[in-house]
Formats: structure tokens, C-alpha cells, sequence
């Protein structure tokens, strides 16, 4: 086995995003084992398009064992994965680099510091999860003491842990989508404001009439010169909820198969995007760099805070 050998092990499009900068940071072909979804799909010919470095594409259900057990260097994309501690904890590979999961990039540095439980937020874990935990979580500590374990984030995880995290032998690369960027072509004109929707509602963090209502009034306060507001769905969204968000005024939605990032980067002109709190608010700014774009985190309504609902 090539001791050099790194498979990207990844579950979202965002994760495989991150695997394509970590490629071309490191000018290094990486084979890819990509949970088997059409977002997934339609994801990795977009990017492997615009010239992603990565080697055979696996598609699967469940665990990779067999391509896990063959690479010693895993680019993880969900350290809360149950499915990884399980692997994490038989496999023991040599190498270990933490690839961006969303907001949860936090969560899971604090995680990695004990700061807290090894365990998803907002989330009961039973069963062979839970079981797995300590045996991952000591795996991972163990990559660390040696140098073998990194985190290749976008996200800026405070000075604090940055300090705690390269005192326990963490070693940690920033990316700011340089490669999302440069190999973007110009985008398709969404015009000059946007609205990113949100899986909120589907969450149960939001309920729909709360979250329709917001979009009603966002979309109803644009300046008369600006044209319809577009609305770029969240990947999870229902076409229930679309149906009902197609019914407002003066909102176009425009159907996305990919992450927004990719829809994005090669922006011509400014845009004005809103959005509730989520993981695009730190992603974007970094895609929209340079493009005098605005990004308004929108608080979260009222309404949902009043009836307890999760913010």
C-alpha cells in the first residue's frame, strides 16, 4: 500500500468542494468516495468540468471499507459521521485531514479540544454511535500528538481555538475558495438581488408560515428599479415549500442543482444577497470577494424565537 495513498470520504457537495481546494492546494490527484446522491452527482461533474484534480470517482451507501482500508490518508468530510468514528476506530488510519461540514466546523473544533461531548449538536445519539465515540475521538488524539491530523477549513475558528487546537498538535490550513474562484466561468444573471433560501422550515426550526411570511415582506421591500427578487432554493427544500414560494409577488425562483458557491463565484456584478443565518454567510463572503457583492445576515424572525422554535 502507497503510505502516501489519500482518498477524499465525503457526504455533501459542500465536503466536496472542500476536497477539490484541498486538491489543488496540495497539487495532488485525489480519488473521491462520494455518498450516492443526484445533488452529489451533479456536484462532482460540475467541478471535475472546471478542472477539479480528482482521480476515480466511487459513489456508495454505508461505509468504503475496502477503499478506506486501501488510502492512509482520509480527507474526512463529516467528523460527526457515525459511520467515520466506526472506521476511525477499526481502520486507525495514519492520516487524518478534516474537511468543512457547514457551521458545524465549530461545534467539531471544540469537539477535537474536549470543550465538548463527541457528539452532532441538537442531536440524541444512541446506539453503536455513541459507543464509537471514544475510540474515535482517541484515534483522532493520538493522529494529533504525532502530526498526522489537520483541519482544512474555510471558516475562521477564533484565535483561541487556533491556539488550542496547534498546542494539541492540530495542524491547520485556512482556504479562502481560491480554486472555486479562478476556475469559475461568468455566472448566469440572477440580477442584482437574491434571496438564499433556507431548509429551516423542513428542519423544524422555522414553521413555514413564519418562514413564507419573511420571504413575502423581503421580496415586497425592493426598490422599484432593482426587478424581481430571485430566489435560489436550499438543495433540501420540498417542492411542497417551493410551490408556496413561487405563489409570492415580485419572487422569481430559479431552480440549482449545485451549491451555490458554484453558482456564484463567477458573479460580473455586485449582488445583494440576503439570507438567515447558515453556513453561506461566512462561505460567500469569501466566494464574493472582490466583486462588491453584500451579504445581509437576515435575523431570524420574531415569530420562530416566540414559539421556542431552534435558532
Amino acid at each position: 500500500m502507497n503510505q502516501d495513498a489519500v482518498l477524499a470520504w465525503v457526504e455533501s457537495p459542500l465536503q466536496l468542494i472542500g476536497a477539490a481546494e484541498w486538491a489543488a492546494t496540495h497539487r495532488r490527484t485525489v480519488p473521491v468516495a462520494g455518498r450516492l446522491t443526484p445533488q452529489m452527482s451533479e456536484t462532482a461533474d460540475l467541478l471535475l468540468a472546471r478542472g477539479a484534480r480528482f482521480g476515480e470517482m466511487e459513489p456508495y451507501l454505508g461505509v468504503p471499507w475496502k477503499l478506506l482500508s486501501q488510502h492512509p490518508h482520509w480527507l474526512v468530510g463529516d467528523g460527526f459521521s457515525g459511520q467515520f468514528r466506526l472506521a476511525a476506530a477499526v481502520l486507525r488510519p495514519r492520516t487524518l485531514t478534516f474537511l468543512d461540514d457547514g457551521a458545524i466546523a465549530l461545534p467539531f473544533a471544540d469537539t477535537l479540544l474536549q470543550r465538548r461531548p463527541y457528539a452532532r449538536p441538537h442531536v440524541t445519539e444512541r446506539g453503536l454511535t455513541s459507543l464509537a465515540a471514544p475510540f474515535a475521538a482517541e484515534s483522532i488524539a493520538r493522529r494529533a500528538r504525532t502530526g498526522a491530523a489537520h483541519l482544512f477549513t474555510a471558516f475562521d475558528l477564533g484565535e483561541d481555538r487556533l491556539a488550542a487546537l496547534a498546542d494539541r498538535g492540530f495542524g491547520i490550513a485556512q482556504h479562502t475558495f481560491a480554486w472555486t474562484r479562478a476556475t469559475a466561468p461568468a455566472s448566469a444573471d440572477l440580477g442584482t438581488r437574491v434571496i438564499l433560501g433556507s431548509a429551516r422550515p423542513i428542519d423544524g426550526r422555522m414553521p413555514r408560515e413564519t418562514y413564507l411570511a419573511w420571504l413575502t415582506a423581503l421580496a415586497a421591500s425592493a426598490p422599484a428599479d432593482t426587478g424581481p427578487t430571485t430566489y435560489l432554493p436550499h438543495r433540501r427544500e420540498t417542492a411542497e415549500q417551493l410551490e408556496a414560494v413561487r405563489r409570492i409577488p415580485e419572487l422569481t425562483v430559479t431552480a440549482t442543482s449545485v451549491p451555490v458557491e458554484l453558482i456564484l463565484a463567477g458573479a460580473t456584478r455586485p449582488v445583494h444577497l440576503h439570507t438567515l443565518p447558515s453556513t453561506t454567510s461566512t462561505t460567500l463572503r469569501l466566494v464574493l470577494a472582490g466583486s462588491g457583492s453584500t451579504i445581509n445576515g437576515e435575523p431570524v424572525p420574531a415569530a420562530s424565537r416566540q414559539a421556542g422554535f431552534q435558532t
